[in-house]
């Protein structure tokens, strides 16, 4: 058994973060004596290390302790997923780096635009791969082929409208390559399916939820389960763009509030979007430290 104080020399975690560990459920002490001292076994430590590894991954606590106290969440899924952001970070800062480079030998100037002709036949090319021969079928018979399912695409790409669309979607998924990489690799239909229900089941726990202050413990635990879950399902690293602007449309489209309404309960689209809000409004319980 080993104290809190050699716990914390040994792992550089400080006492009051470990307190705060034990408080907020995410490592708990295997024994704590009469006298209130907190001892930690091999099973404890182990946990520990665990946890050391996703915050070195950049996971809130929220999220680690999501994983950690959910059997139905694959932890080598996860941990597959944050290496992939990681070299895709990687990646990206290498390249900004060579662009940094190119432009101070003057061979380079700023593209303003969103995408380009070559990254959206590309981003085309991964999407079609990645369809269904009926899925392919419904643009076929919408367009006439897929050839021009193609030109409508990319010539619609240049309209104002498309290219505040696709910027918003830059925004979600933080940079372009994040796009690409989530059109290049998406979600398989079962894991997505799966993610799916897991949403929709948080959306009727928070509808239930309705006539509770959205700051209370219960309903922010519940939309920080609603993060982690979009950011898997969607392939995010950070879900809050998104969230914030679904939670502007539950409260403020009408025609999406009655239709939630009719499947959750009146009000509940309302309520939702309030509690997504509050939720990125304000430091997280599980975060502060």
């Amino acid at each position: 058994m080993k104290s809190v104080k050699e716990v914390s020399e040994l792992t550089g975690i400080s006492v009051r973060t470990l307190h705060y560990y034990d408080e907020i459920g995410l490592l708990k002490p295997a024994e704590v004596t009469e006298a209130g001292y907190r001892l930690y076994d091999d099973k404890a430590m182990a946990r520990l290390g665990q946890i050391l590894v996703f915050r070195e991954l950049d996971l809130s606590l929220s999220d680690i302790k999501l994983i950690m106290d959910d059997p139905d969440l694959d932890r080598n899924s996860v941990l597959a997923k944050q290496r992939e952001m990681l070299l895709m970070k990687q990646q990206r800062i290498e390249r900004i780096i060579a662009g940094l480079d190119r432009m101070l030998k003057g061979d380079d100037m700023m593209d303003l635009r969103v995408f380009d002709e070559s990254e959206l036949r590309s981003m085309f090319s991964d999407m079609l791969r990645n369809m269904s021969d009926s899925q392919k079928q419904l643009f076929i018979d919408r367009y006439g082929s897929i050839e021009a399912w193609e030109k409508h695409m990319i010539e619609g790409a240049s309209d104002e409208k498309v290219q505040k669309n696709y910027a918003k979607v830059v925004e979600w998924y933080g940079d372009k390559d994040a796009v690409k990489e989530s059109v290049k690799n998406p979600r398989g239909s079962e894991v997505f399916t799966a993610y799916r229900k897991r949403m929709e089941s948080i959306q009727k726990k928070l509808a239930e939820k309705i006539g509770c202050d959205v700051n209370s413990f219960e309903v922010r635990q519940l939309v920080g389960e609603y993060d982690f879950v979009a950011k898997q399902l969607y392939q995010l690293k950070d879900a809050a763009p998104l969230l914030k602007d679904l939670a502007k449309e539950y409260r403020e489209n009408e025609e999406l509030a009655k239709g939630m309404d009719s499947v959750l309960g009146s009000g509940a689209a309302k309520y939702i979007g309030e509690a997504i809000e509050a939720f990125y409004s304000s430091p997280g319980f599980f975060d502060q430290v």
